[in-house]
């Protein structure tokens, strides 16, 4: 197939995709929404970024070494997202680095250790970008929630302060709460797989010529890792965050 007749067959796509992320944009932009080309622009990054790892994944995919750096790559990109998203400082890179190098490696170590599912190079590059990726989510939600818990409840905290409580004994219903609350979405689209959604890894074997039995078993193991890293990751995120000694500022974005 030439390049003209590959852009040819790309244009339904590209008309869709625009026309969606039009809808979009104002939808967001009509009720005034904070950053309402947000998405659009994080879709147009995504598709460059498929693109590029699309035609490097082609080349390494088979090789243990490249595979090993193509997670580095994703990890690093992943604790720097978290990072920035809950204020940005040397202490919380090391903390993100930390608690998601812990959930990550547990899940997969546990994953592979078992046999659930083959370890090859091909296996740990989908199912580690599946993990680091939802982990990477959960960790953000429950850092950026608890954030925000502490400074709407900053009194309550400054009473437990003043009561003898140490900085993480005044936090620690708040920093409970936050998980509980990052862990919600990813609890909820596990409940209702197959009969809501029909997630991308079970779809993406079903595509590759699995049996649907196989496409389940697949995606079961890729659900409870995803439950496993996000579990871990924000409990030890918030552990480490949840001392708290003067009220944050409200810069997040």
């Amino acid at each position: 197939m030439t390049f003209a007749e590959t852009l040819v067959g790309l244009l339904p796509t590209l008309l869709g995709v625009t026309l969606l992320m039009a809808v979009t944009a104002l939808v967001l932009r009509g009720y005034r929404t904070r950053h309402p080309f947000a998405p659009p622009l994080a879709l147009l990054r995504g598709a460059l970024q498929l693109a590029a790892i699309s035609l490097i994944l082609s080349g390494i995919i088979n090789d243990p070494l490249w595979v090993g750096v193509g997670l580095l790559v994703m990890f690093a990109a992943a604790v720097a997202t978290v990072t920035r998203r809950i204020g940005w400082s040397r202490q919380h890179l090391l903390w993100v680095a930390t608690a998601m190098g812990l959930g990550v490696a547990v899940t997969l170590s546990i994953i592979f250790a078992a046999g659930a599912i083959e370890f090859s190079p091909r296996y740990v590059l989908a199912i580690g970008g599946i993990v680091i990726g939802n982990a990477m989510s959960i960790a953000t939600l429950s850092g950026r929630r608890f954030r925000e818990g502490v400074i709407d409840h900053w009194d309550e905290v400054e009473g437990w302060l003043a009561l003898g409580a140490t900085p993480r004994q005044s936090t620690r219903e708040l920093a409970r709460r936050a998980v509980y609350f990052a862990m919600i979405p990813s609890t909820d689209q596990t409940k209702t797989t197959g009969l809501v959604t029909l997630p991308g890894a079970f779809v993406g074997a079903i595509f590759g010529g699995a049996s649907p039995l196989e496409a389940g078993r697949f995606q079961i193991v890729v659900l409870a890792g995803i439950l496993c890293a996000g579990a871990i990751a924000a409990v030890t995120l918030l552990y480490l965050l949840s001392p708290v000694r003067q009220k944050p500022v409200d810069t997040l974005a």
